[in-house]
């Protein structure tokens, strides 16, 4: 099972974007996480095209399972 931890922001711009993190750590702290995107933020390392990171918006871990078939 795959695990994805997907931060999403708000741009300048009023539009969302987001940044994924494969395998992150559990458990999650979420106190941490804000402040990691808080620190992104600030760096101002992110260009997207959706404008520039100026507001944390949320964040979440997505699992997903793949099941692959042979085919004969």
């Amino acid at each position: 099972m795959a695990k994805t931890l997907e931060l999403q922001f708000v741009t300048d711009l009023g539009k969302n974007t987001k940044l994924t993190v494969d395998n992150p750590k559990e458990p999650i702290d979420p106190a941490s996480v804000k402040l990691a995107m808080e620190q992104i933020i600030a760096s101002n390392a992110f260009q997207t095209p959706s404008g520039t990171l100026v507001a944390v918006g949320s964040a979440r871990v997505i699992e997903r399972n793949v099941a692959e078939y042979e085919l004969v």
